[in-house]
Formats: structure tokens, sequence, C-alpha cells
């Protein structure tokens, strides 16, 4: 089988010669361009990061993508889809607020942003896949619909998946609110009793009739309805309706769903390796780098770009100054020194074994 090509770009420039004209190069040389853009609703999939957190990608960048996109008369718009976590992304008015403080927005990044899962994460397509764990994958309905997906990845640190780059950008990052409480939890939600007002809106919205306010006016679940979709989840405005954490398959049904995402669509996929923070950008900060910027990668395969991307992070000097150094020794993989516990392999290997994509790749070097 031939190795799948992943394209590749530095951040070393000349006055004749910027990352964006680079960048540019680089996605044409990759064959953006091949694909028929003509009037297709183009899925830009990007995180527009929790506030407080200033690692993720500029929108310069978008826009450069941006304006590729409609010179060959797409019809793109950024997405992303509400957080299962309370923060400042778990609502479309929130999160879109969030999105334009970042600059994602049309002025900035050159198209308008739609959070791809609705108002409150509950809006999204149930694609069919089955798979080993998910059998369908709930996908925010503006993904789901959208004729192209492009995702725009920043590759930094994770601590369930080892590394969140392009799969947990299209995996995790596609999946509505049911959807990432199916990704990240073997069991039903639970109801914190203290934090609950009897609003009824879990109530309401159930539609499994599994939820209803007790005499002691507290939610409660019966989970022999509950269906563990994540509603109640979504709608509780007072985090009372929570997750019971469990990261044991997280890694499988996120290849699922990030198979669901690109299913029956023409895809493509950039992964900009700068300010590689230790967590995922939904932590409300981020850490010192652990290794220097080192570049930009474009593929049409999903696998074979964040395999390269983590090869060069392991690759590269560690930075002095970051968590990495405390307990580093050379040739160690960086990621799972931070999160020693967490096997980033795992998750690359079902991917390939989904069909998803392959983890053997060629390294072109876009000048």
């Amino acid at each position: 089988m031939e190795k799948s090509k992943v394209y590749y770009t530095t951040f070393r420039t000349t006055v004749s010669n910027s990352i964006l004209q680079k960048l540019r190069k680089m996605l044409i040389t990759a064959g953006i361009n091949d694909i028929e853009f003509s009037r297709k609703l183009t899925a830009l999939k990007v995180h527009f990061g929790e506030r407080g957190n200033m690692a993720f990608i500029r929108a310069a960048f978008i826009a450069e993508i941006v304006k590729l996109i409609k010179e060959n008369e797409g019809l793109p718009f950024l997405t992303d889809t509400n957080t299962l976590y309370k923060g400042s992304r778990d609502n479309a008015v929130d999160h879109l607020d969030t999105a334009v403080m970042h600059g994602f927005n049309v002025l900035s990044a050159g198209c308008n942003a739609i959070i791809a899962d609705g108002l409150k994460g509950t809006e999204f397509r149930e694609i069919e896949i089955n798979q080993k764990n998910c059998k369908t994958a709930k996908i925010g309905s503006a993904i789901a619909d959208a004729d192209i997906i492009i995702s725009i990845n920043h590759f930094k640190g994770h601590e369930m998946a080892g590394f969140g780059g392009c799969l947990k950008n299209i995996g995790m990052g596609s999946g509505s609110v049911g959807g990432k409480l199916e990704m990240h939890s073997d069991s039903q939600p639970k109801i914190d009793t203290e934090a609950c007002t009897a609003c009824k809106l879990c109530e309401i919205n159930c539609a499994h009739n599994a939820v209803h306010i007790n005499s002691k006016k507290k939610a409660e679940i019966d989970y022999s309805k509950c269906t563990g979709c994540g509603q109640c989840v979504a709608v509780c405005r007072f985090d009372a309706a929570q997750v019971q954490w469990d990261a044991r398959s997280m890694q499988e049904k996120m290849m699922e769903y990030a198979y669901a995402a690109v299913k029956d669509k023409h895809a493509f996929h950039i992964n900009f390796i700068m300010d590689v923070s230790p967590n995922c950008d939904c932590w409300p900060n981020n850490d010192a780098p652990i290794v220097p910027n080192i570049g930009i990668l474009a593929s049409f395969d999903p696998v074979a770009i964040d395999k390269a991307s983590a090869d060069l992070v392991n690759a590269a000097h560690p930075i002095a100054s970051s968590i990495i150094t405390e307990h580093y020794h050379e040739g160690d993989d960086k990621f799972k020194h931070i999160f020693p516990k967490t096997d980033w392999n795992k998750g690359i290997e079902y991917a390939v074994k989904i069909g998803l994509g392959q983890s053997e790749y060629e390294m072109i070097e876009v000048k």
C-alpha cells in the first residue's frame, strides 16, 4: 500500500516568503485546490479556545485558508460544538461570544461562525457507522449537513488522549453534547442534588421521560428509562446534571466519531504544531509550550497527519522552562512523560483498524 502523503512547512521565513505565503503554497501543493468547492457548504472545524486560554490558532491563519476556499467559489463557515463541561462554550450564546473575542469572526477570519450542535448542544444527526463501541454517532448538525469538512487543528497535549490534534478535533469536536457524553462515559449521568434548583429544564427536555422532580424538589433519574443521551447535562444551567467520567474506551469511541464526521465527505486536514501546550485548549489556561514551534502540516489522511505531528514533537528538543523537563530523559515520548497512564498509540492503532487512515506516511517539505 502506498504511504499517505503529509506535507510540511516550517516557521522559518524571509521578507519575500512570509508564513502566510508558505501556508498557501503548502496547501496548494498538498492538493486543497483539487477539491470541488464550487457552491459547496464547507465546514472549517476549529477549536475557538476556552476563555483564559491563549494557545488557540490565530485568526490570520484561518483567514488565509478561507480566502483559498472562496477563490474556489466555496461557501466556508467556521464551526465547533458545545462543550460537555460547564464553561465559556457550553451554549451557543456564550460560545459565539468567546469565538468573537478570540478573533473567529467575519472581520478577522473572513467568514461567519456557526455552532454546529445548536443553542444547547442538542441539534445533531445520527450517523450510522456500525463500529465496535458505537453503532451510530451523534454529529453536530452543521458538520453533518456540510458538503466538505476542513479540519484546522492546534496540536497539543491531552490528558485522556495523550495529544489533541486532527483526530480529536474531528472526533470529540464534532460530537454533540450527547455524543461527548457517550465518548467520555460508560455510564449514565447523575444528579448533584445540592446544586439542583428544581427548574424542570431536565424534566422538560428528556426525550425518554427518565427525569422527574421528586417530592424533595430535586431532579431524579429513572435509570431503567435513561439512555445516557446527555440532554439533561446539556440543558442544566446549574451544573446539577453531571457526567460520570470513565476514559477506558474514550480513545476508541473518539476514533469512531471521527470516522462518522468524515463519512461520505470530502475532507482535508491541517495541523499547526505551535504553542504546544501540555493540556487541551478546553482548559481556561495554557501552560508554557513543551517544545519550540515546529511547523504546519497538511494531508487528506487524518491518521497520518497526527502520527507525523506526534513524531515531530517527540523528535524536537524540549523547552527547558516547561513541565516536560522536570523528569525528562532524551528520547522519551513527551506525551507519555506528561500523562504516563495514557497511551496515544492506542487511538492511532484503532483508527487504522477501522479504516480511518494509515499511520505509515511520506513527509514532503514545502519551502
